[in-house]
């Protein structure tokens, strides 16, 4: 049983851990969701209503919808930049 040094399968080189924590500006779009959702009295009432569904509830399901297509499209325009 080995004790935490060399490499292996738990294992990062100094080169790709370095890599893999570079910060990109489109990241930051990714806070738009969670402002958005961080205050609940802000959506906390019962009209629009779309098919009786209250706007509180639909609201929530909007932004789960908007918030993976965000990260997906800012996986796509940044996976690029780190190879």
């Amino acid at each position: 049983m080995s004790t935490g040094s060399g490499s292996g399968p738990g294992k990062r080189s100094d080169r790709n851990a370095s890599s893999s924590r570079t910060f990109h500006p489109l990241y930051l779009v990714l806070l738009v969701p969670f402002i958005a959702l961080l205050w609940p009295p802000f959506y906390a009432m019962d009209q629009p209503e779309i098919s009786g569904i209250p706007f509180f509830y639909w609201y929530q399901f909007l932004w789960i919808v908007l918030g993976a297509v965000l990260i997906g499209i800012i996986y796509g325009a940044t996976r690029g930049a780190e190879s």
